[in-house]
């Protein structure tokens, strides 16, 4: 059986009719488009073997360079069971380097798209945005940045970056959140591995000294005092080469962190700074720069130590004291003048503690343990044996009484509760929960609980008429309100749940 399309039918008829001397050559090849040798090839085809001239040789074959279907169905299992975030980039590695199967992209794609399993990429509408070009040298702008995500496991994590505008090189560290103590952290990387920059460039966030800190950034005042000058982006897309870089993170970084089995801060770090970026970034991404390097040298003078920390300051008191985290300390140093009403410089490290500093030199300071307060039972005894004490003192209740203030029958009742049980007996005895003479009777009030739980819905205005129609109970709203409240069920709500529980029970 010869199965033909349109096309190959109609070579087929034309072919025909030249050979019974219908249709000249020269119409056939107007009629085909095709040239007289190649009418000529179709008239010797078909008067050898018919109409088969008009079929490909190879047609119902397979390619030679066709894929098997077990490597084709082997990938698609491994898509939907094992690397279901990857991109198809990220996929054609990951398949080479850990499957040893060796697939092109495009192939992927149609494989990806037969199981309708592909990763598309976020597509938004922006305004359009001139193009800057990139910084000439690197350690003239770097752009720092935090993306908090879902990097590993089901808790966020922030991940604060620093990349370089010129080469894309890139410092990074996973912390819980973006702080300021992170920020330093990584700053004080790129500063020990490269040198001080001349420009940072971020968002006007508060950390970095944005309207809400301008006053008081430790990440503003360690840029200052490094020389740094800090520039404000007006959008995210200003500082885009850190926006682009945490997509590339979060589309490449979370998958191979998954695949490791990498669920805790300390390995996400590792494989972060000992894979990923020496592997994958400084590879692939990090470019050269057209200049030489703009860093500068780390002068011998200035102590990393001593900047990039959080800093307050205390005012010391007349006596050399002064507060800092709820306590009091003192300045055991030797000191030839006073600094009492001065500013002091906090150092907080969150390994060592704090150091305290004055005009460059570090002080020895010492906690000072002031004794606790009384609480305000034992000062209640304290009060009423210094009554007792009194009365011994002058052998006379009468006398302590006018002096002290407190009744001779008082004084009486403590004694005789020193005298039988110490001074112990002095404190204060839970009275046990006596009702108010003024309470309505225990009757009434467990007929109206009862009624309100019938009918939780209704106000106590309503409770009230109903029970005094319907069961002569003379009873105030005010009165109803104060049975709730004395239940615990003065809402509807908390009516309900006691009548279903009721019910239930």
């Amino acid at each position: 059986m010869i199965v033909m399309d349109s096309k190959a039918q109609l070579s087929v008829d034309i072919i025909a009719k030249v050979v019974e001397g219908r249709i000249t050559i020269a119409n056939a090849a107007k009629l085909l488009s095709k040239s007289r040798r190649s009418i000529e090839r179709y008239v010797k085809r078909y008067q050898q073997v018919g109409i088969q001239f008009a079929i490909h040789g190879n047609s119902g074959k397979a390619p030679p360079n066709k894929t098997p279907v077990s490597i084709k169905e082997a990938v698609q299992a491994l898509i939907k069971d094992k690397y279901f975030d990857l991109n198809l980039l990220h996929l054609a590695e990951q398949l080479a380097e850990n499957e040893n199967i060796v697939v092109k992209r495009e192939t992927l794609r149609g494989w990806a798209h037969d199981i309708h399993h592909v990763k598309r990429a976020k597509r938004r509408r922006s305004n359009v945005r001139k193009r800057r070009e990139r910084m000439v040298a690197p350690g003239l702008m770097m752009q720092m940045d935090g993306s908090p995500h879902r990097w590993f496991g089901n808790k966020k994590h922030c991940l604060i970056a620093m990349i370089d505008d010129a080469t894309s090189e890139v410092y990074a560290e996973f912390f819980p959140s973006e702080t300021t103590v992170g920020c330093l952290k990584v700053m004080r990387e790129c500063i020990e591995a490269k040198g001080v920059f001349k420009t940072l460039y971020v968002d006007r966030a508060g950390i970095y000294g944005g309207p809400k800190r301008c006053n008081f950034s430790q990440m503003q005042r360690a840029c200052e005092e490094l020389g740094i000058e800090i520039i404000f982006a007006n959008s995210p897309q200003g500082k885009g080469r850190i926006e682009r870089a945490f997509d590339t993170f979060q589309d490449r970084l979370v998958p191979e962190l998954r695949l490791n089995n990498i669920s805790d801060i300390m390995a996400a770090n590792a494989y972060l700074k000992h894979v990923f970026i020496p592997q994958f970034w400084q590879a692939k991404i990090q470019v050269k720069s057209k200049q030489a390097p703009e860093f500068t040298p780390l002068s011998k003078h200035i102590n990393l130590d001593d900047i990039c920390v959080i800093k307050d300051h205390r005012k010391i008191r007349n006596d050399h004291t002064f507060s800092y985290g709820n306590k009091f300390y003192l300045i055991d140093s030797p000191l030839k003048h006073s600094i009492a009403n001065q500013k002091i410089e906090i150092r907080n490290t969150s390994k060592k503690g704090f150091t305290a500093h004055f005009a460059g030199r570090k002080l020895a300071v010492s906690e000072v343990n002031e004794p606790s307060k009384l609480a305000s039972e034992d000062l209640e005894i304290q009060k009423k044996l210094e009554v007792l004490a009194l009365v011994e003192k002058l052998g006379n209740v009468s006398k302590a009484s006018r002096q002290s203030g407190v009744s001779r029958d008082t004084i009486y009742r403590h004694l005789r509760l020193v005298e039988q049980g110490g001074p112990n007996a002095l404190k204060r005895q839970e009275t046990p929960n006596i009702r108010h003479k003024n309470c309505v009777d225990m009757e009434i009030e467990k007929a109206v609980i009862e009624f309100s739980l019938e009918h939780p819905h209704l106000g106590q205005q309503k409770v009230a008429l109903k029970l005094t129609k319907a069961l002569g109970i003379e009873v105030s709203p005010n009165g109803v309100r104060s049975m709730w409240l004395r239940n615990d069920m003065n809402t509807t709500a908390l009516r309900v749940v006691r009548s279903q529980a009721l019910h239930e029970s």
